[in-house]
């Protein structure tokens, strides 16, 4: 029995370290283009979070709402950080992780208040990224 009782946990202990690994990035398949992210995931999630800043959620389903949102936000960042190592994009991609989370958490707790707060940390985080990775969107002559 006690054999058995050693084999048994060992396999446990095998098992559940090969669960934990991460998958190598061979075996991750980007479906969506940047583009696609950005438009299909990315911004329409980071506009319901503005908007519930804005006028915060009254109801159970707008706070459910509100939390998905926020989580789909928080793990964009993750799929952002699949497509690009360089240590500007994924330190940019963080900050999208921080605030989408911090936003979960927020809807979690139904804190209106500090979901008002983290309107202008999502605003710059938005903001920092894409005048490192799209100046174009920022146009320096505002006559143009």
């Amino acid at each position: 029995m006690r054999i058995s009782q050693c084999v048994l946990i060992i396999l446990c202990l095998l098992s559940s370290s090969l669960i934990t690994q991460a998958p190598s990035s061979e075996s991750l398949r980007p479906v969506a283009t940047m583009k696609q992210l950005m438009l299909e995931i990315i911004h329409p999630s980071s506009n319901d979070i503005q908007l519930a800043a804005s006028r915060a959620p009254a109801t159970d389903q707008e706070w459910a709402a509100l939390k998905r949102s926020a989580m789909i936000l928080a793990e964009s960042g993750n799929l952002l950080i699949m497509r690009n190592s360089a240590a500007d994009w994924v330190s940019e991609s963080r900050s999208l992780i921080d605030v989408g989370s911090a936003a979960y958490k927020t809807a979690e707790s139904r804190d209106a208040k500090a979901l008002g707060a983290l309107a202008d940390r999502l605003d710059a985080s938005c903001t920092s990224c894409h005048q490192k990775f799209r100046p174009a969107l920022f146009d320096p002559d505002p006559r143009r």
